[in-house]
């Protein structure tokens, strides 16, 4: 999952570098993979329907707690507590992008009341966008919605790209309190806000069509109670029946929600992909496994994200057989298979080689 920013830093000066595009599949990895998916594909409605709750409760109960105490301590632990717990919930709709209709009855619906709208991130913003990026022949060229080579950018390019993060929660109320009702009635800005404004996404030139169908229907009932959730949010703040403060705290809480998913999208991938079709081993190299015994990672990539390379291999494994997965392929492997150098220590080293990375001189 990425935020609503689009970040385009790219410059003309650079000069190919070793990519990964030429990398054969390894057939003994993509085997085993497989085998894993027919094995562990069936999603558990009692594991999401009560680790979404969960978080809910957990995520709103303290977002109360932080907007009224008088207490600086206990607000920025409430807080904390509430961004890490409503970034799991916000989480699942990477979960959702890829279930099947029916596999979890009723969790969609469940999500975008519980969440998706009340956070202004309906889950059509990432349904029919995050497939692309699962697409053989799209994953990390120009038609890819989730990909930038960031470890050949510039330096500063990096800090630019969490700073966007930070202003999202304010760029989704426009977005829903502001651009939507006005896009009803100016053609030319409808056009605009469906193509540029309605993906989850960090590439600047994707382009988003309407849907047809009942997909459609159902993109236009979310986008009208996201709508109607943030013209409300807007009025209540404006006529002082939600004080300013109140509401700062509530827009820093989602901020660094939406920071923490910023930075675990910058080490999701290698980034060093310069617009070339790559093979599936290719693009799994290209992708990061963080997993145990590092325990960081199930806060700041939670629901199966710290698997982010195994689910490229298996998209359609829900997140509670991830970890039971790479046990599997990884006991099942040579030690020198490509499967291994996928798997990294944690978030600091991730972070310092992409940093490193957009240091080199091209």
């Amino acid at each position: 999952m990425n935020t609503a920013v689009a970040f385009d830093a790219r410059e003309a000066d650079a000069t190919p570098r070793k990519t990964r595009e030429r990398i054969a599949d390894d057939k003994a990895m993509l085997r085993a993979a497989a085998e894993m998916a027919r094995d562990l594909a069936a999603h558990k409605p009692l594991i999401y329907w009560s680790d979404l709750l969960a978080s809910v409760v957990i995520g709103y109960a303290a977002l109360v707690v932080a907007v009224t105490t008088a207490s600086l301590g206990i607000g920025l632990a409430a807080g904390l507590v509430s961004a890490l717990a409503l970034y799991r919930a916000v989480s699942f709709i990477h979960e959702i992008s890829h279930m099947k209709p029916g596999a979890v009855p009723g969790f969609r619906l469940g999500w975008n009341l519980l969440v998706g709208i009340p956070l202004a991130v309906p889950s059509f913003m990432y349904e029919d966008v995050h497939v692309h990026h699962h697409a053989r022949m799209k994953y990390g060229t120009v038609e890819d919605p989730e990909y930038l080579p960031l470890a050949l950018m510039k330096p500063w390019s990096l800090p630019v790209f969490v700073l966007l993060a930070a202003l999202a929660p304010i760029g989704l109320l426009i977005r829903y309190g502001v651009l939507t009702p006005l896009s009803l009635v100016i053609p030319p800005l409808r056009k605009a806000v469906i193509e540029r404004y309605s993906g989850l996404v960090i590439n600047p030139a994707y382009r988003r069509r309407m849907p047809t169908g009942r997909f459609r229907a159902e993109w236009l009932a979310m986008e009208a109670g996201a709508s109607i959730w943030s013209i409300a949010v807007i009025a209540m703040v404006v006529t002082g029946i939600i004080p300013l403060k109140m509401f700062l705290i509530v827009l820093a809480i989602v901020s660094l929600l939406t920071v923490m998913n910023q930075i675990r999208t910058l080490v999701a991938h290698l980034w060093e992909n310069e617009g070339e079709t790559m093979t599936v081993t290719a693009q799994y190299l290209d992708s990061v496994n963080v997993p145990p015994p590092a325990l960081l990672p199930a806060l700041w990539a939670p629901v199966g994200l710290r698997y982010h390379a195994l689910h490229h291999l298996l998209p359609s494994v829900p997140y509670h057989n991830l970890g039971q997965a790479h046990r599997r392929i990884t006991a099942s492997l040579e030690p020198d298979s490509p499967y291994h150098k996928a798997s990294y220590p944690g978030l600091p080293g991730l972070v310092g080689q992409l940093a490193r990375s957009t240091m080199v001189k091209r």
